[in-house]
């Protein structure tokens, strides 16, 4: 396999002022998914990243499958948590194909990072078991910070990607509304949408500002109901 996506490696070994927010955001969305699915039979889940996800849901689904194209990756997964029980397929998303049928799939920020979201909301819903429920997790290009900093003239584009959207192989922001219209484009439909962590400042104000993680924690309780606001946004879907 190619290792064009291991260039991407650097940006999930630590060591970046944004890990502060990759790991409230990584560590949060999870649970949200197991509050409203539940930790039972069979989870297929797109992407290693930095890990939080899989070592999470790892511990608490019977059967969890993880679909990774980067051996790099791969290996710095390993390194992290050569315990963790997920089985890990090297495998380019586009390319996948199983007999088996999943009780529960996530794509926790994958889509912004894939050449065709709609052909793997396509591919991925054929692979879920009856009565299965979706899970997508992707950036808000109108969390309130990007707001705050637009108004402030610091922010020419709403939807501009950063240098380290860059090193991350981003490639596309959502809003609630570029993201409800490719679910319906897809013959899908978002069942429950809710926001992961409200922002209210840059990363290295927050960072400056020491916060207790009770602070923290509220802010992600918070964006629950205003995910057009929020960081990130977490959307529940199901085939129509």
């Amino acid at each position: 396999m190619s290792n064009v996506l291991d260039t991407h490696v650097v940006a999930y070994q630590g060591d970046n002022l944004y890990d502060f927010d990759n790991e409230i955001l990584l560590t949060w969305y999870p649970q949200r998914i197991l509050h409203h699915a539940g930790a039972a039979g069979s989870l297929l889940e797109l992407g290693l990243g930095h890990g939080y996800t899989t070592d999470i849901f790892s511990r608490r689904f019977q059967r969890h499958v993880v679909l990774e194209g980067s051996p790099a990756v791969i290996r710095n997964f390993r390194d992290r948590h050569p315990d963790c029980r997920a089985q890990i397929v090297e495998t380019y998303f586009e390319e996948f194909s199983t007999e088996e049928r999943f009780d529960v799939i996530v794509m926790g920020f994958i889509l912004e990072h894939v050449d065709d979201p709609l052909q793997i909301l396509r591919r991925y819903r054929s692979f879920l078991a009856p009565g299965g429920k979706i899970f997508l997790a992707v950036p808000n290009a109108e969390v309130l910070n990007r707001k705050l900093g637009h108004l402030a003239g610091l922010l020419d584009e709403m939807t501009i990607l950063s240098e380290n959207d860059r090193v991350l192989g981003h490639k596309r922001y959502y809003t609630v509304s570029s993201l409800n219209a490719e679910v319906s484009e897809a013959g899908c439909h978002v069942d429950r949408l809710e926001g992961i962590y409200l922002k209210p400042l840059t990363t290295r104000q927050l960072v400056s500002l020491n916060l207790d993680r009770k602070i923290i924690d509220a802010l992600c309780t918070v964006g629950i109901d205003y995910p057009e606001l929020s960081c990130g946004l977490l959307a529940e879907i199901s085939a129509r």
